[in-house]
C-alpha cells in the first residue's frame, strides 16, 4: 500500500490505478478506524478495483468547544489495517497541504446543514462539505463512500455532488453496529465502562420507536416517549430526536411512506448520534 502525502504524487498514483479503464473507490476518513471503516473498505472493493482511503482530521468542521486537538489518532495503526484489507493507496495529508496559507474558499450548505447537528454544531457542515469536495477533486474517484450513521452528512454530500456536477456516484453503507446495537464510533473509545453499558438504550429507543411509527403510532408522542427513555436509561441529555424526509431531511410530524429517524444525545462529555430507517 502508497502511503501519499503530496497533491501531485497522488494524482499520478490515482492515474496509474485507472489505466486500462480500472475504477477506483475512494473511503474519506478521520482515521481511528474500527470495523465501520471497514466495512467502507469491503464495500468499495466489491464496487470498484481499487479502494483509496484518507486520513484527515479536519479542523474546519471542529467547533471551538469541541474535541479537534483530543480527537484519536494513530496512522501507524490506521495504516496497518488498511494494508491488511487490501487498500492500493492511503492520502495522508498535513493540514498545509489541505489548507495552505491563503486558503480562502469555503462551501455553504445552506438549509440542509441548518437543522439537527448543524444547529448544536455551527459550521460544521460547511467544513464538511469543504474538505470533501477538496478530497473528490484531488482523488478524481469514481465512486465515494459514506456510512450511514452520519445521514445527514450523507445528505448534504449527495445534494454537493449533485449541484457541482461531480461525476462520481456516491453510496451509503449500512451502520455497523456492536452486538449490543450501538453504532460503532471513533467517539465511543471516549464512553467510560459505566456510560458504555448505558450507551445501549440509544438505539434500543430508536429501534422502538421506529417500529411505533411505522405502525401508525403518533410521531409526536413517540418520539417524545424515545426522548425520555434516553434520558431515564443514563444520558445527560438529547440534542434531538427527529423524524425526516430521507432526502430533504425535513422533520416530518405524520409518516406516510418511508423516513429515518435521526438523533443525536449527550452522555458525560460524548455526543453521540444514530439513526433508523422508517418503513
Amino acid at each position: 500500500m502508497q502511503i501519499i502525502r503530496d497533491i501531485a504524487m497522488l494524482r499520478r498514483a490515482v492515474s496509474a490505478l485507472q489505466q486500462g479503464g480500472k475504477s477506483v473507490a475512494l473511503v474519506p476518513t478521520m482515521g481511528a478506524l474500527h470495523a465501520g471503516h471497514l466495512s467502507l473498505v469491503h464495500m468499495g472493493r466489491r464496487v470498484a478495483d481499487h479502494v483509496v482511503v484518507s486520513i484527515f482530521v479536519n479542523p474546519t468542521q471542529f467547533g471551538p468547544n469541541e474535541d479537534y486537538a483530543a480527537y484519536p489518532r494513530d496512522e501507524a495503526r490506521d495504516a496497518a489495517l488498511l494494508a491488511q484489507e487490501g487498500v492500493a493507496l492511503l492520502w495522508a495529508p498535513d493540514v498545509a497541504t489541505m489548507y495552505p496559507s491563503g486558503h480562502s474558499t469555503h462551501i455553504e450548505v445552506a438549509e440542509l446543514g441548518a437543522d439537527y447537528c448543524g444547529a448544536a454544531r455551527p459550521g460544521h457542515f460547511d467544513g464538511v462539505a469543504t474538505i470533501v469536495s477538496k478530497l473528490f477533486n484531488q482523488v478524481g474517484p469514481d465512486i465515494a463512500l459514506f456510512g450511514e450513521k452520519d445521514w445527514q452528512q450523507l445528505a448534504i454530500i449527495r445534494r454537493m455532488a449533485r449541484d457541482l456536477d461531480f461525476a462520481l456516484d456516491i453510496l451509503g453503507a449500512p451502520i455497523a453496529r456492536d452486538a449490543d446495537g450501538l453504532a460503532l464510533s471513533s467517539r465511543n473509545a471516549y464512553l467510560s465502562k459505566e456510560q458504555r453499558k448505558a450507551a445501549v438504550v440509544f438505539p434500543n429507543a430508536l429501534k422502538a420507536a421506529a417500529k411505533a411509527i411505522a405502525g401508525g403510532a403518533d410521531v409526536v408522542q413517540t418520539i417524545a416517549r424515545a426522548e425520555a427513555d434516553i434520558v431515564e436509561g443514563g444520558f445527560d441529555s438529547v440534542d434531538y430526536v427527529a423524524l425526516a424526509d430521507p432526502v430533504s431531511l425535513e422533520r416530518l410530524h405524520v409518516f406516510k411512506s418511508s423516513a429515518r429517524l435521526l438523533a443525536a444525545a449527550r452522555i458525560g462529555k460524548t455526543r453521540l448520534i444514530d439513526n433508523m430507517a422508517v418503513g
